[in-house]
């Protein structure tokens, strides 16, 4: 039998050795190849933003506007957010930022880095209590980029969508990513890729609406709703250079991602990771 997996322990181990885009990415294909997938990453969340008007004074063309147009800033919550590569494009953007983060090496870096961000230290899974307990309805947008298939526990993960939910005000948008596969569920140790089933349900359950999904990488990422065990294959051999070498994980990385880049605006499945844009309902009083 397993010994039981604790989600804390093992990502304050993990930060510690590797606070960097390789310890919050995909460990096995060193600093150079992540770079270039955060690249990919930032102009997918880019593309998405500025596509809903999250940080302009409307909303998204053709969808309902959730309130006044106004200027002041978004407030935003960013769950999860490692070494900060979202709490920086929240900011950039002109957001007021908050992130919560399950460790603490995170949180005391991020607050030497953002001291214009508001950091804390709180486990997104459990429970709302302080410092979060009080501030129900108050984002009016929260992210939550590769975390939440970090989740393994399934109650967790259920209670980390609900306070999500519970989080954004009416009309809120939540932005987030994971596999969304089209099989069951998948589980490893620290990761669970769920089916797309499944996350809907939770989604759903928890008071949100589906909106839309989009690939966040086609390529460059592991291919876990790939249909066959030889495209997974395929694209281990392809990735072989950056697991052998952080120096050729670069050269292939910046060959991958003009395509990548150009995949992703154009592929309405991937075989990876997605990224799903969900909205809190509108209140019927606003």
């Amino acid at each position: 039998m397993s010994p039981p997996f604790h989600n804390r322990e093992y990502w304050e181990d993990r930060l510690r050795a590797h606070y960097d885009l390789e310890g919050v990415g995909y460990l096995r294909l060193g600093r150079r190849y992540n770079r270039w997938m955060y690249r990919v990453r930032g102009g997918v969340f880019d593309r998405v933003v500025r596509e809903l008007r999250l940080m302009g004074p409307g909303e998204g063309e053709g969808r309902p506007k959730s309130r006044p147009t106004t200027h002041d800033p978004q407030v935003v919550l960013d769950v999860g957010p490692g070494t900060g590569f979202y709490v920086e494009r929240w900011l950039r953007l002109g957001a007021q930022v908050t992130g919560v983060d399950l460790t603490q090496v995170a949180v005391e870096n991020l607050r030497a880095r953002f001291p214009g961000a508001r950091l804390l230290q709180a486990d997104i899974g459990l429970p709302l209590g302080p410092p979060l307990a009080d501030e129900a309805d108050r984002f009016d947008a929260v992210s939550a980029f590769d975390v939440l298939f970090h989740v393994v526990d399934d109650g967790q993960y259920s209670q980390a969508l609900r306070n999500i939910a519970a989080l954004l005000r009416p009309g809120g948008w939540f932005l987030w990513s994971d596999n969304f596969i089209h099989r069951p569920t998948v589980r490893v140790a620290h990761q669970v890729s769920r089916s797309l089933e499944e996350a809907t349900a939770a989604v759903r359950s928890a008071g949100l609406e589906i909106v839309e999904r989009v690939p966040m990488f086609v390529l460059m990422n592991y291919p876990a709703d790939a249909r066959s065990r030889a495209t997974q294959l395929a694209w281990t051999a392809m990735v072989s250079p950056a697991m052998a070498s952080d120096w050729l994980g670069g050269i292939l990385g910046a060959a991958l991602f003009p395509l990548e880049s150009w995949l992703v605006q154009r592929v309405k499945e991937s075989p990876s990771t997605e990224m799903m844009v969900c909205r809190k309902s509108l209140d019927e009083n606003l």
